[in-house]
């Protein structure tokens, strides 16, 4: 399976982020974790610096558009070969550029991706 990373994670347990990583691992998908504050769900750490990330094929973003603007650069950098934008993460300008630079752009639920086995 493809790795994961979880774009603002959570260690608050009533997050959907936070939900998404336990899912990913129930899934048996290798799941990396980026939030503001370092931490572990689970075995993932939750780790504040995007450099410490490779080889990552999926980010699911869990942070809004008014915030994603700063990470956008950072994102593109991390060569993702697919985006997926969560619900409230909703962004045409960042969705039509990361389609332009070839990566795979999706407005969907990993949660439900996952339940649906569509992931």
């Amino acid at each position: 399976m493809k790795d994961t990373l979880v774009f603002g994670a959570s260690l608050k347990t009533n997050r959907y982020s936070n939900l998404a990583v336990n899912r990913l691992l129930d899934h048996k998908i290798k799941t990396e974790a980026f939030g503001l504050r370092e931490g572990k769900i689970r075995e993932t750490q939750i780790k504040t610096n995007l450099s410490d990330f490779q080889n990552i094929h999926t980010i699911t973003l869990y942070i809004g558009p008014a915030r994603q603007p700063e990470y956008i650069d950072k994102i593109l950098q991390l060569n993702p070969k697919r985006v997926i934008f969560n619900p409230g993460t909703e962004n045409p300008e960042f969705f039509a550029l990361l389609q332009k630079e070839g990566v795979e752009a999706v407005e969907a639920c990993t949660l439900v991706l996952l339940a649906t086995g569509q992931y």
